[in-house]
């Protein structure tokens, strides 16, 4: 009996170390991904104020909770098990997914900088006088919204551990979805409630205390256009950097592998500071190379538009 409790005990402790082991792989793995998918969670949490601009600002939070309810159900529900599939069925298609999603961002952050220069502007959807129906459109459409971003998360964070077990696969996805879920809408959450944070600030007896007040509610318009901008710069980053990557997995030596020259031989030059400036570089062609396609996908896809129309009458 002694000996075979003692085997036991070894068992259990040699399940309990495979499970830390895992863990750990886990938690690294999913540290590395997230980082790679800031770019889209800045533009997430960028995107999703803008869906309580306008609405009582008593349903401020519990809109960005059914919001935030509904963006775990496209991770976990819907993207969570496709991935899964893909990886253990069809991990060519990995690559060309992400580029796909890549190209989107490109044409998003592309029409955004159109619209601040005065171009296109989106049709905005008829407002209803009914507080509820506008409520869950706005619940739906941001959710809408959120299954294309968090998509792109998810198969970033995918394309990260395409190697690893299916087991730890899936815990990086799980890991990934639910951080970057809290940390976009806990963000949200706090900004849109700031103002009111401010108000509350500035209406007290201390003077120090109505200064900071007045000074943030001054302040977050600014906080917003200023997200606004660093979403769209984010936007066309990441996506170009996808395409970038992706065609070189792909076999393709342009742009690859000029931009990854050109950003050693910027790095190169500059002494101490070479890798922050290697890496600028490479941030920034990337980021040029996102305007370039999304400005030729976004002159394309309204020209069809305009040409579909013209159809129709």
């Amino acid at each position: 009996m002694p000996s075979g409790l003692m085997a036991l005990i070894d068992d259990v402790a040699g399940i309990a170390k495979l499970a830390a082991a895992s863990i750990d792989d886990i938690g690294a793995a999913s540290g590395k991904a997230a980082g790679k998918a800031a770019g889209i969670v800045i533009d997430d949490a960028a995107v999703t104020p803008k869906y309580v601009t306008g609405l009582s600002p008593s349903r401020e939070l519990p809109i960005i909770g059914k919001i935030a309810v509904g963006s775990i159900r496209n991770k976990m529900l819907l993207i969570l098990p496709v991935a899964l599939l893909l990886t253990a069925f069809a991990p060519w298609a990995i690559t060309p997914l992400l580029m796909f999603g890549g190209a989107y961002l490109c044409f998003e952050g592309a029409e955004k900088v159109m619209e601040m220069f005065g171009g296109h502007e989106h049709e905005k959807a008829p407002v209803s006088d009914d507080p509820a129906h506008l409520e869950d459109a706005t619940i739906s459409g941001a959710v809408r919204t959120d299954l294309i971003l968090s998509a792109e998360i998810m198969t970033i964070a995918l394309a990260d551990v395409t190697d690893a077990p299916l087991a730890t696969q899936a815990g990086v996805l799980v890991v990934v979805g639910l951080a970057m879920t809290v940390v976009v809408y806990g963000a949200v959450g706090l900004l849109v409630k700031l103002d009111d944070i401010g108000l509350h600030m500035a209406e007290r007896t201390s003077k120090s205390s109505r200064a900071i007040g007045r000074g943030l509610v001054k302040a977050m318009p600014g906080v917003f256009s200023g997200l606004s901008v660093i979403g769209t710069v984010a936007m066309l980053w990441v996506g170009g950097g996808i395409l970038m990557h992706g065609s070189h997995t792909l076999g393709l030596a342009w742009p690859a592998e000029p931009i990854e020259h050109l950003a050693h031989a910027a790095g190169a030059l500059a002494g101490p500071l070479g890798g922050a400036i290697s890496w600028t570089t490479t941030a920034l062609l990337s980021g040029l190379l996102g305007l370039l396609i999304g400005g030729v996908l976004a002159v394309l896809v309204h020209q069809i538009m305009r040409l579909s129309g013209r159809g129709a009458h």
